[in-house]
């Protein structure tokens, strides 16, 4: 079994902030793949699929984000999850807008809510890395971060979502490598000499 966590604030005020990106793509997860209805359980709202003939859990954590590890703790607990098979979904500063990074483990980076998961179940999990870029100035990050995406915004944001939904069967098959190779290849084609747009 797997636990796919998209990570955001509840709440329709928070929906379109770019700390958010980790709901919209546990949202576009859940509706590619046809994942069951929405309930609430673990502090969160969970659902359930397949990805790859494998059982995967959705989880979108209803603690708010410096809270998110409780809301993961309890899923991971109850249905003893390896730790290698949970995937957390959440919004990259350090990475431009559009890239997407998967690695295991590592530090929070200023991210209270890998912070909070890794106080809860240690830091030995999976993180897709979304990129939402940075403000340039560090007095700038908080009123990014919690800002909403602007329009120019949207189309690298949806080919972003739907492109992470479509290969997600990827990371359940353990293509860690693939899958954010096959993302970097659509949503960042080559150029025909070769040289990729960066």
């Amino acid at each position: 079994m797997f636990l796919f966590v998209g990570l955001g604030n509840p709440g329709a005020q928070y929906a379109s902030n770019r700390h958010n990106i980790g709901f919209m793509a546990a949202d576009v997860i859940h509706s590619r793949h046809h994942f069951s209805p929405w309930r609430k359980k673990f502090k969160g709202e969970l659902s359930d699929g397949t990805l790859a003939g494998e059982k995967v859990l959705l989880l979108k954590p209803q603690t708010f984000m410096n809270e998110s590890g409780r809301s993961v703790g309890e899923a991971q607990r109850f249905h003893d999850i390896p730790l290698t098979n949970i995937y957390v979904f959440y919004d990259e500063l350090d990475l431009e807008p559009g890239k997407v990074r998967v690695r295991l483990g590592g530090g929070a980076a200023g991210h209270n809510g890998i912070r909070s998961i890794s106080n809860h179940i240690t830091p030995d999990f999976k993180r897709v890395r979304l990129g939402i870029g940075h403000p340039g100035d560090k007095r700038f990050v908080q009123p990014h971060v919690l800002g909403n995406f602007a329009k120019d915004d949207k189309d690298w944001l949806v080919k972003v979502l739907d492109t992470v939904a479509d290969e997600a069967a990827m990371l359940a098959e353990g293509l860690d490598e693939k899958f954010q190779s096959k993302v970097a290849m659509i949503v960042n084609p080559p150029r025909p000499n070769g040289v990729r747009v960066e």
